[in-house]
């Protein structure tokens, strides 16, 4: 596990140092986008309402250890300085906009339509401050019939089709076990961040990116969706099996479960060659990916019965000393205990201000010159109002504990 920073040590470094990003973002998609920016230099200002913060903050159990923070606000918020502020209340919106006004990036996932009541739509703030980069992430984008939805992960995925596609064929339709819905679309409100400052770099304009869940949604169908847009044909629900290879897939060992993911066909002549099955390379069925397709339920029955004979770890070691893909079916104990991912640095630990050292999943670029810059342990709520009214506005303690009078911060 990777040792990091303390909370205390601020400095931002990454390609994105120097820019300041106002998160008006809660629970998945926003935050995951905004903890991205943050990882690559950013610096963020999140705001949360005064009293309750973020809806995951209640999103618990289960908590940090040692914490009453829950483990699912942790995933997607380090990097950030937490301010609690009211923008439902003119005070607030007053506040919100001058501090959006020393900033480079907005990123907000309410509904459509909200801000603008509150004054911080984008048409309200870029006249103001043209060069600033406004991305909206929600559930089905600004336009369209149903701009006015709210828009949930499970919701998109049943809507968007993925969960027409997971599942055992006699089964329910199924979502996918995480929620990556709100991950898509959160990761491609970075790219479009990022995009606009380059876009910004050259002309000075800033922009309004409007991500929408279920967009991003249907974009990442990928395969699936273009042998829907080839055929014509909704494809099939079919397990842990690929709809366009044979074999690849799960199967049964004498002992548990493997994965098999054979992508051409000379490896799986080196398959056959190797186990003892060269008699299958003679039979038109197994001859080619294509043939293996049109007969799945034959050469999974066949095949099936071969990899129950020996025990995983039997199978795992020749398959990969085969150099045929092949993998165990781990539990979530077994990944962050890997070697690879160990040696990757896949898990990170960082202190919090109150000295509570929190283990945390780490961002997965690996940029050989602007490293990613883990700066802030995810914050507690509202710990850092005062530096922030004090740094950026220069706002005195008396006029912030009138604020707090007031309920704005």
């Amino acid at each position: 596990m990777s040792e990091q920073p303390s909370a205390g040590t601020v400095s931002p470094s990454g390609p994105l140092a120097g820019l300041t990003v106002f998160d008006l973002t809660r629970v998945l998609a926003g935050p995951t986008c905004v903890q991205m920016l943050a990882d690559l230099g950013a610096e963020v200002i999140k705001i949360e309402k005064p009293g309750s913060g973020d809806d995951t903050r209640g999103f618990a159990p289960p908590a940090l250890p040692g914490t009453e923070q829950s483990a699912y606000f942790a995933g997607a918020n380090r990097n950030k300085r937490s301010v609690t502020l009211d923008i439902a209340k003119p005070e607030g919106q007053k506040l919100a906009r001058a501090l959006i006004a020393k900033s480079d990036i907005l990123v907000e996932n309410f509904k459509v339509g909200t801000l603008p009541r509150y004054g911080l739509g984008y048409n309200d703030l870029r006249a103001d401050n043209p060069g600033l980069i406004y991305c909206s992430i929600t559930g089905f984008g600004q336009t369209g019939p149903y701009a006015s939805r709210p828009g949930y992960d499970s919701l998109i995925q049943a809507m968007g089709g993925i969960m027409s596609l997971t599942g055992v064929p006699d089964g329910q339709p199924m979502k996918v076990g995480v929620p990556v819905a709100d991950l898509f679309a959160g990761l491609y409100g970075a790219i479009g961040v990022l995009a606009a400052l380059r876009h910004r770099e050259i002309t000075g304009q800033g922009q309004h990116i409007d991500i929408g869940m279920l967009d991003t949604h249907v974009a990442w169908l990928a395969n699936q969706g273009m042998n829907y847009l080839a055929t014509g044909k909704n494809p099939p629900r079919l397990g842990n099996e690929h709809p366009n290879i044979v074999p690849y897939q799960v199967f049964a060992t004498e002992d548990g479960h493997i994965v098999l993911s054979i992508g051409n066909d000379p490896t799986f002549a080196r398959f056959c060659n190797a186990f003892g099955l060269e008699h299958l390379l003679a039979d038109e069925r197994f001859a080619t990916n294509a043939a293996r397709v049109a007969n799945r339920a034959f050469v999974t029955d066949t095949l099936t019965a071969v990899l129950a004979r020996h025990p995983s770890a039997w199978w795992l070691e020749r398959l990969e000393e085969l150099k045929i893909g092949c993998g165990p079916i781990n539990t979530l104990e077994q990944v962050f205990a890997d070697p690879h991912v160990i040696a990757r640095g896949n898990l990170i630990e960082m202190t919090r201000s109150d000295g509570v050292p929190v283990k945390l999943v780490a961002n997965p670029v690996r940029l050989s010159e602007t490293p990613v810059d883990y700066r802030l342990a995810p914050p507690m709520l509202g710990e850092h109002t005062d530096e922030v009214l004090t740094n950026m506005l220069g706002l005195d303690e008396p006029a912030r504990a009138a604020l707090r009078r007031d309920g704005i911060i």
